[in-house]
């Protein structure tokens, strides 16, 4: 009888112990906001995975007006993937080598990202190649195009 009762009052502490771990991993941190990261796509981590391209330098060769036009196309298409929900971050290098630029796409694949790029006038005339990379980041990146919004006082 003593062991029987020594047994059960063993699962009782293994099952309180198990249940106080499992609470423990499932408890939000203060501030948690469960809408905000269903609405952004997070895990459990506030990640998720989006599509980093690579810019790099391409070897197609413009006059400066034709190179101007490209590179304005290049900026109105960032803005209209942008406003799209599609691009959540772009942006240039700025020492002038080989790699340009990066974007980073809120797209579920790579072959999704492949399209929006070929939806860039100076990618489809080779001004610039690209690399693209499913990549796993903060679900908090696509709120920077609205913030983006609220600091910018001139468009490029």
């Amino acid at each position: 009888m003593k062991q029987t009762f020594a047994v059960l009052i063993a699962l009782v502490v293994c099952f309180t112990a198990a249940t106080a771990q499992s609470t423990q991993k499932t408890k939000a941190p203060k501030g948690y906001d469960a809408k905000l990261a269903e609405k952004l796509g997070a895990d459990e981590m506030g990640m998720k995975t989006y599509v980093f391209v690579m810019l790099k330098r391409g070897k197609a060769n413009f006059a400066a007006e034709k190179r101007k036009s490209l590179i304005d196309g290049h900026m109105e298409n960032i803005g209209r993937l942008a406003e799209a929900g599609k691009l959540v971050l772009a942006g240039p290098f700025m020492d002038n080598k080989d790699w340009r630029g990066i974007y980073i796409f809120d797209v579920r694949t790579v072959e999704e990202a492949e399209q929006l790029v070929l939806t860039d006038p100076a990618i489809k005339e080779g001004v610039f190649e690209v690399e693209l990379h499913p990549w796993y980041g903060s679900a908090s990146l696509a709120e920077v195009v609205k913030i983006h919004k609220k600091i910018q006082k001139k468009a490029p």
